[in-house]
């Protein structure tokens, strides 16, 4: 893990702990990434409830409740997707924020629609949710898989920041 995401994960566990709140993760393309970067500081028990791997499409929608219809209609990775998994998430840890993230980590599983790269977050701060789509440059799915996890507690600490 590099250092740009363990520095985001220490400022994401602080300003939750600041702010007495909790955090669970959904993660997909990133297995397990994020919640291992927050892990990863001192202290993340006070503020890291869990996270599930969510890879295929069944623990999407048997674990964390995304509708088949969603599935079917708009894929895993899609924003659809993604909120239904932060929701879920959010509502299986009692967590006060949880993150989800699906996406084409590569090399191969891109389609004309959705390339290698195409990553869909969500960020859900007090049951407030956020999506972004990222369109990554494929640089390796290493890359691809770090450039998303860094995405994600990016946009993470910029909910949690007060405006």
């Amino acid at each position: 893990m590099n250092e740009e995401l363990k520095s985001l994960a220490r400022r994401v566990c602080n300003e939750l702990l600041s702010r007495g709140l909790t955090l669970s993760t959904a993660e997909s393309c990133t297995g397990g990434l994020v919640a291992a970067a927050i892990t990863s500081v001192p202290g993340s028990s006070a503020v890291f409830n869990g996270g599930i791997v969510a890879y295929s499409n069944d623990v999407k929608q048997n674990v964390l409740g995304v509708p088949e219809d969603i599935l079917s209609r708009y894929g895993a990775v899609s924003e659809q997707t993604v909120r239904c998994m932060v929701e879920g998430v959010a509502r299986l840890t009692k967590s006060d924020c949880a993150v989800a993230v699906s996406g084409i980590a590569g090399p191969g599983g891109g389609t004309k629609d959705k390339p290698v790269g195409t990553v869909w977050i969500a960020v859900s701060v007090r049951r407030s949710v956020v999506t972004k789509l990222l369109q990554l440059e494929d640089k390796g799915r290493e890359e691809n898989i770090r450039l998303s996890a860094v995405e994600i507690l990016s946009l993470l600490s910029e909910e949690l920041s007060p405006n």
